[in-house]
């Protein structure tokens, strides 16, 4: 191999590995965000009173 094929294919590898981490880490802010939040269980374990 050249000098020029190994630096391409280092920089080849290096801008695929930043996309799999940015992808990695979209899909994951994604997925948090989309879950419902759930109340925490009252500590008293009585039923809540309302209005």
């Amino acid at each position: 191999m050249t000098k020029e094929i190994k630096t391409t294919a280092a920089i080849a590898g290096a801008i695929g590995s930043a996309a799999i981490a940015a992808a990695l880490l979209y899909a994951n802010k994604r997925k948090a965000k989309n879950e419902p939040v759930q109340p925490r269980p009252i500590p008293s374990g009585e039923n809540p009173e309302t209005d």
